[in-house]
């Protein structure tokens, strides 16, 4: 909790009570906690109902590849693999879980408690992205 006590203070998080506070110290916690995430991808435009038009999936906007976005728990986006992957074989800094909840699926980062070698996660893209690569930690701690 904030402390403040204005129309804004409620409870944030798409799944459960993340936290209480106003709008401004909201924002200022998404922003901190997606930053660290890597949960930095534009969300969605709503398509609108009346188009029958297809919908391509969107592109990474560096690379160019094929890639899945999802909203977080704190109300920001980010940009997944398109496939699950074993946990061992994606550093723990890319590892997501989807989520499912009544507004649809929620990319939840995967902590606290390490998945088994074998249990499905779905990688960040910034694993795979070549524009990445350059200079980029591996997540597993080295350059």
């Amino acid at each position: 909790m904030c402390g403040k006590r204005d129309a804004t203070v409620r409870g944030r998080g798409r799944i459960g009570l993340l936290a209480e506070l106003c709008e401004a110290c909201w924002q200022r916690l998404a922003n901190d906690i997606a930053e660290e995430e890597g949960a930095t991808a534009a969300p969605l435009p709503d398509p609108d109902p009346d188009t029958m038009t297809w919908i391509e999936p969107p592109a990474c906007p560096e690379c160019g590849a094929e890639v899945r976005v999802y909203p977080t728990n704190y109300d920001r986006w980010v940009s997944l693999a398109t496939r699950e992957r074993p946990a061992k074989d994606v550093p723990p800094r890319y590892r997501w879980r989807l989520v499912p909840t009544a507004g649809g699926l929620v990319a939840v980062r995967v902590r606290g408690i390490e998945p088994l070698l074998g249990d499905p996660v779905v990688p960040d893209h910034r694993m795979f992205c070549v524009a990445e690569e350059d200079g980029a930690d591996d997540g597993w701690g080295a350059r």
